[in-house]
């Protein structure tokens, strides 16, 4: 009778999986089973309307602005959008899990720091340096995850709270003013070029391939966009959920740190004060690319689509003159609004069903 009522659940959990998830692979009793799945969002392509937007800000700024189509401001620009990749990788992976992530701008900081103190105040090697930058961002990314997932406490609040702790920990650090640096060797890992392709640049494209397989190549990634998409479908289909949570913002995390490395880089110097308002561009980008806030749904032709919006803006409007100030402003008007329409989206979906 056991038996049999163990099988119903069984059979049931399964059910109630196939009919809320795309393909998942399982393992059960040592045999992998495929499941298709309809409500998780697209793992290819990217929003239309990003795309028209896309187009549009660059005629705009062909015409208006001054020099918006030569080749220096084009690789500045590229540059600049590399920097918000880093962090919009990480920030999107955390969206697509209906989280967030507002660690990337703090977490920057104090990886630049740690990373210039550990060669010019320990002496030592340059890559102990770059490796421990990275490193800071694992463990206080894997903190973050281990925090949302054992404590049930909400990831804008965890991450929150982490983003203060860090900004904190790097003014502490650097007592309050830059770390400086005069190697030229570690100038050229932020500012250096392989031909006319900013090192930077290269660093995002070998990182956006490293997320198009794992999105959607590996199982890893199908049951990252299951988590997002049906939590309560994916645990009970054998998803390890704690693991996937736990990864995803290790990873934004790792993003962070290598972010600030390549800022100290380019810099030369840690700056406690660097990366303020990151994370926002970097949210910007995820949601103008169709990263939907509700989860399940985001691709990384989308991130690439957002991130390119968020730097010509940033850049346009740097050419046109036009005061700092109001990028501030209009980049929260994006946000607003991409996530309005993703909401009307979502209860046209839901009502078509």
């Amino acid at each position: 009778m056991r038996s049999f009522g163990r099988f119903e659940r069984n059979h049931r959990a399964r059910y109630f999986f196939f009919n809320a998830s795309k393909k998942i692979n399982i393992k059960k009793k040592g045999r992998e089973k495929d499941y298709e799945k309809e409500t998780i969002g697209t793992y290819n392509g990217c929003n239309d309307d990003s795309k028209l937007a896309l187009a549009t800000m660059c005629l705009f700024f062909s015409i208006f602005g001054n020099n918006f189509l030569t080749r220096t401001n084009i690789v500045n620009l590229l540059r600049t959008c590399a920097t918000n990749c880093y962090l919009a990788i990480g920030v999107q992976m955390a969206i697509i899990l209906a989280g967030i992530d507002l660690t990337g701008g703090a977490l920057a900081a104090l990886s630049g720091v740690l990373c210039v103190m550990t060669f010019e105040n320990l002496g030592l090697p340059i890559w102990v340096g770059i490796l421990v930058g990275i490193l800071i961002g694992v463990i206080i990314g894997m903190l973050n995850g281990a925090i949302i997932t054992y404590t049930g406490i909400h990831p804008f609040v965890v991450t929150l709270a982490m983003q203060s702790i860090c900004r904190g920990a790097a003014y502490l650090l650097a007592n309050g003013s830059p770390v400086t640096t005069t190697n030229r060797a570690f100038g050229a890992f932020g500012t250096g070029s392989l031909g006319p392709i900013p090192y930077p640049v290269i660093y995002m494209t070998i990182f956006l391939i490293l997320d198009y397989f794992l999105l959607n190549k590996t199982r890893t990634g199908r049951h990252i966009y299951a988590v997002g998409g049906n939590e309560t479908s994916a645990r009970f289909s054998g998803i390890d959920i704690n693991k996937i949570k736990i990864l995803v913002w290790t990873i934004s995390g790792a993003m962070a740190g290598f972010c600030g490395v390549v800022l100290a880089a380019r810099l030369s110097s840690g700056q406690p004060s660097t990366g303020e308002g990151y994370e926002t561009d970097a949210i910007a980008a995820a949601v103008l690319g169709g990263t939907s806030f509700f989860g399940g749904t985001g691709t990384v032709g989308g991130l690439i689509i957002g991130v390119l919006i968020i730097g010509i803006i940033s850049n346009g409007l740097n050419l046109m003159r036009v005061n700092s100030y109001w990028q501030y402003v209009l980049k929260g008007i994006i946000i607003i609004i991409a996530v309005y329409v993703d909401m009307m989206k979502q209860k046209r979906q839901n009502s078509a069903k």
